[in-house]
């Protein structure tokens, strides 16, 4: 692997990529960058969470003169939370030359970007309709533009901006450099390499790597009604750290979320219908783990950089495979493990099989745990917890009490307590959950994979335990939060392996 100080950049810019933590160079990176330094086009076939955008932001931020008050270097992202996510990025990364970086986004109060772009940014990071907004206003100049970004490219195609983005290159100088990021390449994709880019290099991270190697794939076959137990059993039995669960619709997400919290999780859901002061916010406290659990759509969890996710669950399975590879692509980041359990009903199995071909990796079958199960798990976290309140904490003021409790009480009976006291019991408390018709059906591959009879018919592996393994699970003592939300912030003790 190459390390940074090798690529020939700016001593200020290396200084600031260390500060951030990074010596080596992601695949991505160590190909992008060197043709971004060389100023040729190019093409990059890469997810988010690949390091796309150091690959593409140190190279314009070595190019950038600090002398020119003007916007020179430009990145346009499908959402509000990927132009947050490039612009907060680049400005670590662009720490030490002090570069003037910007974001421009719809939902946010408009004057204040007019006063901050009067204010001479060098880089802009926006979404098209915001950007085209502040051209037709001439609020923003691009005619000294000399590193134009299409970050995205393919989502920003699904979502309809593909006439904005073609407006926008118009009013960027010919002569620049321009840089396309994209997980898939369609065809309307490819035509804007050939129509604005100058003979692009292609950089291409195939399908395999892009699944990351660390995640564990899993399917449960289930029969929708049956779907929302089996997940709430899930957690108990994993207690995930960090867990994104999708589902296909804003109705889903904001029953899942409900029902979610019913049942003693801590959960909130992100959509396209939330305003951006409460999806910024949820997003705040997941990071920050005061939600267990964050139900969103694909489209809201698009682009969201999020450390430390350990469990994505599809509560439905995606209606094309990209979608699938940017949901798992959540977790398993930075060299970390993590797992996918997709939810599949017996009709849609036919999905399952092109996801698979997509992705070049088969998926395990994995056994729903019963209830018993689930219990056993939130024991044995229970347990965990005082084993290490026992090793840990200082218990010398607790003695004296313990020992009138060892007077009057068997030992025993005072750890069955204890445990019954820390122990989340599965709770299997009604909930209304709108039942969705499942995918239309789709023969995959060779022989019919629609109706799903005997595609390895979901048996198989019992459930698997990532916690056996040794990860981080909630914390204990004062102020943490216990799954059913009481107490103070939730607090997670890592467990070294």
């Amino acid at each position: 692997m190459t390390k940074f100080s090798e690529f020939g950049l700016d001593e200020k810019i290396v200084k600031s990529v260390k500060r951030m933590g990074f010596e080596e160079a992601t695949p991505i990176q160590e190909k992008t960058i060197p043709i971004g330094l060389e100023g040729k086009d190019l093409i990059g076939q890469a997810q988010t969470g690949t390091g796309k955008t150091a690959a593409f932001g140190l190279p314009m931020i070595q190019k950038i003169d600090q002398k020119n008050q003007n916007v020179q270097g430009l990145i346009i992202a499908p959402t509000r939370e990927l132009a947050i996510q490039v612009s907060e990025e680049l400005y670590k990364l662009s720490y030490d030359k002090h570069v003037r970086v910007l974001a421009v986004y719809g939902g946010s109060d408009i004057s204040r970007q007019i006063r901050s772009l009067k204010k001479k940014p060098q880089i802009v990071v926006g979404t098209p309709g915001r950007i085209l907004d502040h051209i037709n206003r001439r609020t923003l100049k691009l005619d000294h533009v000399e590193t134009l970004v299409l970050d995205e490219a393919d989502e920003m195609l699904n979502m309809g901006f593909i006439d904005d983005i073609e407006s926008i290159l118009k009013e960027v100088p010919d002569e620049r450099q321009t840089l396309l990021f994209s997980a898939t390449m369609p065809d309307p994709i490819r035509r804007i390499g050939e129509r604005f880019m100058h003979n692009p290099e292609l950089i291409r991270i195939k399908a395999k790597e892009m699944t990351a190697l660390l995640i564990e794939q899993f399917f449960i076959k289930v029969h929708e009604k049956e779907k929302f137990d089996v997940l709430s059993r899930l957690l108990d039995v994993q207690s995930p750290e960090l867990a994104i669960v999708f589902g296909r619709t804003k109705r889903r997400v904001d029953e899942l979320s409900r029902a979610l919290d019913m049942r003693g999780y801590v959960a909130e859901g992100i959509h396209g219908d939330l305003t951006q002061a409460k999806r910024m916010s949820v997003l705040r406290k997941f990071k920050e783990g005061k939600i267990d659990v964050l139900v969103a759509t694909d489209v809201a969890a698009r682009g969201l950089d999020i450390s430390g996710v350990t469990h994505v669950y599809n509560y439905d399975i995606p209606q094309d495979p990209e979608s699938y590879v940017h949901r798992i692509g959540r977790t398993g980041r930075a060299g970390k493990e993590g797992m996918a359990i997709t939810f599949v009903q017996p009709r849609e199995m036919g999905y399952l099989r092109t996801v698979e071909q997509t992705t070049k990796k088969r998926m395990q079958p994995l056994k729903p745990p019963t209830w018993d199960e689930a219990f056993a798990g939130q024991l044995r976290v229970a347990t965990e917890k005082i084993t290490e309140i026992i090793t840990e904490e200082n218990l010398a003021d607790y003695k004296a009490v313990a020992s009138e409790l060892l007077e009057n009480y068997d030992a025993s009976d005072i750890a069955a307590a204890m445990l019954k006291m820390l122990a989340k019991e599965p709770d299997q408390t009604p909930v209304h959950i709108t039942e969705e018709r499942p995918l239309p059906a789709r023969y995959g591959g060779k022989g019919k994979g629609g109706g799903g009879g005997n595609y390895r018919g979901g048996k198989g592996g019992g459930y698997r335990d990532r916690n056996n393994s040794g990860k981080g699970r909630r914390g204990s003592g004062s102020g943490s939060r216990d799954r059913r939300g009481n107490g103070g912030k939730g607090n997670y003790s890592k467990k070294s392996k």
